[in-house]
């Protein structure tokens, strides 16, 4: 059988996971190329074999891995002529083949001089042939490593930290790379070849526990292969609940699944990189001895006891624990050695965390004073913290001060818009408040609230809700005295006030400082909240903070900061400047729109007409803007349209092109809705392979944010022409738009639009209101098809 259709066999079964498929796999192209080998060779193997390299070489194939392979010979007089009939029959088959022709000599060579074949010959195996041909090169490419000649561990090394920045962590990835990322199947590898250089490092290394990790790497990356139908390593959202389903689990459990793997297996495998790191400088017959030995307080050879810290010290490049039975007694230990760990940015040695694990205490409740000072204090370190804080993790330390961690530990997000895994989104943006926690005046709550501003998504029900009532059994429980509590608990509860209101509100109206004022309380609650805020948004993703977020954020604060001063807030300058004045005066006198650009403002103004707005907003997506905000007038038939929009695709498009879709707009010889359709059907396309799953449309009308409109707020998909559509459905209605925001939340935008009815009121009847949801609804339901007018 063709191994084509051998492969898809072992796909449709749907009983064969993991390891048991890679090895069925690999079995049956052991097979296939044992009977193309037997046929190109007319079964005379003397001097010939074929040997299986790299993951093929571990029988690891998933169902579209590459077949690694090298025809090994000794000088056969025809081996291109004999090669090719072993290869064509493969590419015929459409399976993917890395494959070279070398006699022994020239194998050890190469591997001599390419680290990647160094590498694969350490997995390699004799696939068919002469094994007298093979096993000695396959020997000799292994005494090669073992021996360094050449010295490959410091390019390996190298390689493995830039795979790392390129690819980031299996462990706290959204959307993780099983193969190339931190602590995914390649870093296995690199672990297994580093420890064949330096042995002893086996005896440090917990292989039992990176196989297991391995393990389950391989079944996830085997089922997400098998439903792409295609080699794809990167665990894209909306791969996700499919192969979940298929491993019988749902999509939370398998993420979580694969972020303990990816943990394990880094964290294992940057150990072993540190420990090398150490004995390529010492280099001693004694360096196992002394990378094991614990130092006593104040000797021991290499030990140097941590001055306040007693049962801690320092050893070789690592912080670890005294022989000073009395220490383990101490609750605080775990964190003093977290605190010296960061505050010297050290790794805290395995075998303290081992001993820690089995023997550290419960802390009392509530906690004494100094073991809340040591905590924050291990915060306020900065990002070194979390390493340290992640070292504690490994052991299930940080369960032992806060139980309530386990319900966030791995815990996916599942959304693009976040970077992180729960619990590394919270220690990535308490170490970011630890660098600002000088603009506050206790930054010790500020540190506290920003490590649990999200500790509710691992409780039932809405996770700011939830995590109000978990931070008040948190504080109360490490000691805080009730007004702190009540400022966690406030903290928790408002850590999204400020960006929603600044991205979604309308600055210039007077409420909407108000009603933060009256949330916020007092001034050294908000300056904790903004401070908070940013810490928060930089650690969520690269879209969640910039220069437009910021500065929305900051005005918004600094005239919250005057009402709660009790100053007055200066009213809005006017926005319609002289120049501008002059523009509507120009457009009036020809009757043709005008338009400028000045990054990041897109000025529109033009003689207004119904739907004017719904066909501006139309031509800037068809043109690759992203609006953000609209801020819109009229003037005796001249309507000013004033848009801060950003690129999509990084470069601003030429303004006389718009200009001219504007003209044409204006004639009636340009259709906005049809040229969206188009565009969305083949943006739709181009990314179906990477396409998140559909944001359920979310329509939300509120008459108390503000006094002189009603706020119409949609959450929806993030697509093409988006912003067009909704604006369309408020024409349709004879609504007229005042101001509008716009905020991109991963695969959703959140716009909102103040808007008056034809009466210049607001919109309070609740067949009005219902009307209204209906006709956004149906306006967004079909992307792909123009919008009728």
């Amino acid at each position: 059988m063709a191994l084509r259709q051998s492969r898809q066999r072992l796909v449709d079964h749907a009983d064969l996971f993991g390891d048991e498929f890679c090895r069925s796999y690999s079995a049956e192209a052991d097979a296939w190329l044992t009977d193309l080998f037997d046929q190109a060779t007319q079964g005379n193997h003397r001097g010939l074999a074929l040997v299986a390299v790299g993951g093929y070489g571990r029988s690891e194939l998933c169902p579209y891995s590459d077949l690694d392979v090298v025809l090994v010979h000794r000088g056969h007089k025809k081996i291109a002529a004999l090669a090719d009939r072993i290869w064509y029959p493969v590419w015929d088959e459409g399976i993917a083949l890395d494959h070279s022709v070398r006699r022994p000599p020239e194998v050890l060579e190469l591997a001599s001089r390419d680290m990647r074949v160094a590498l694969g010959l350490l997995d390699a195996r004799v696939v068919c042939g002469d094994r007298e041909v093979a096993e000695p090169v396959i020997t000799g490419a292994r005494s090669q490593w073992i021996r360094q000649r050449p010295a490959w561990l410091g390019d390996l090394s190298q390689q493995v930290d830039d795979r790392h920045r390129s690819f980031g962590d299996v462990g706290f990835l959204i959307e993780p790379d099983l193969k190339e990322a931190h602590g995914g199947l390649r870093d296995v590898s690199a672990l297994a070849a580093v420890m064949l250089a330096v042995p002893v490092l086996a005896d440090f290394v917990d292989t039992g526990a990176v196989d297991r990790a391995r393990a389950n790497l391989i079944r996830v990356r085997v089922e997400l292969h098998r439903r792409a139908g295609r080699e794809q390593n990167t665990l894209l959202l909306q791969e996700q609940d499919e192969v979940a389903a298929a491993l019988g689990m749902d999509s939370d459990a398998l993420m979580s699944l694969v972020a303990s793997a990816g943990r394990t297996v880094a964290w294992e495998c940057d150990d072993a990189w540190r420990r090398r790191g150490v004995w390529s400088r010492q280099r001693t017959g004694r360096w196992r001895e002394r990378m094991a030995r614990r130092p006593k307080e104040g000797r021991g050879r290499g030990s140097t006891a941590v001055r306040g810290q007693p049962g801690i010290a320092v050893f070789e490049s690592e912080v670890g624990l005294t022989s000073d039975a009395q220490a383990l007694t101490d609750v605080s230990l775990s964190l003093r050695l977290a605190l010296v760990a960061a505050e010297r940015d050290l790794p805290i040695a395995r075998d303290a965390l081992n001993l820690l694990g089995r023997k550290a205490p419960q802390p009392p409740q509530p906690w004494p004073a100094e073991l809340r000072a040591t905590f924050v204090s291990v915060l306020a370190a900065g990002p070194p913290a979390i390493g340290a804080l992640e070292s504690l993790d490994q052991r299930r330390l940080l369960e032992r001060y806060l139980p309530e961690w386990s319900a966030v530990r791995n815990r996916p997000q599942r959304n693009p818009y976040h970077r992180y895994t729960v619990d590394r989104h919270l220690l990535e943006a308490t170490a970011n408040a630890a660098l600002s926690a000088h603009r506050v005046d206790r930054p010790e709550l500020l540190l506290l609230g920003t490590l649990f501003h999200d500790i509710g998504k691992g409780f039932p029900g809405d996770h700011t809700q939830a995590g109000m009532v978990v931070v008040e059994q948190i504080g109360t429980r490490i000691g805080l005295e009730r007004p702190d509590v009540d400022v966690l608990i406030k903290l928790v509860q408002l850590h999204l006030l400020l960006p929603d209101m600044a991205t979604r509100r309308d600055l210039d109206d007077p409420a909407t400082a108000e009603r933060v004022a009256k949330e916020v309380g007092d001034r050294q609650t908000l300056d904790l909240l903004v401070t908070l805020v940013e810490a928060d948004s930089r650690a969520t993703g690269p879209s969640a903070w910039g220069g437009w977020k910021a500065g929305l954020v900051t005005e918004l604060v600094e005239r919250t900061r005057r009402l709660l001063a009790g100053e007055e807030v200066d009213p809005p300058s006017p926005w319609i400047t002289d120049d501008l004045r002059w523009v509507i005066d120009t457009v009036r006198e020809r009757g043709t729109p005008a338009l400028s650009i000045h990054a990041p403002e897109v000025t529109v103004v033009s003689p207004d007409r119904p739907g004017l707005l719904a066909e501006v907003t139309g031509v800037l997506a068809l043109h690759g803007l992203d609006v953000r905000s609209a801020v819109v007038s009229e003037e005796d038939g001249i309507a000013v349209e004033v848009f801060t929009a950003e690129p999509s695709r990084g470069t601003w498009p030429d303004s006389s092109r718009i200009a001219d879709d504007l003209a044409s707009l204006a004639d009636g010889t340009l259709s906005v809705d049809k040229q969206l359709a188009e565009r969305a059907r083949t943006y739709r396309g181009e990314r179906r392979a990477t396409r998140p799953q559909l944001v359920s449309t979310q329509v939300t009308v509120d008459n108390n944010a503000s006094a002189r409109a009603t706020v119409v707020e949609v959450r929806a998909e993030d697509v093409i022409g988006q912003l067009h559509r909704i604006t369309q459905a408020l024409v349709d209605l004879r609504l007229d738009v005042i101001s509008a925001k716009v905020s991109t939340f991963g695969s959703a935008v959140v716009d909102a639009f103040y808007v008056r009815g034809p009466d210049g009121a607001k919109i309070t009847e609740a067949g009005a209101i219902s009307a209204l949801d209906r006709q956004i609804r149906l306006r967004i339901t079909d992307q792909s098809r123009p919008a009728e007018n």
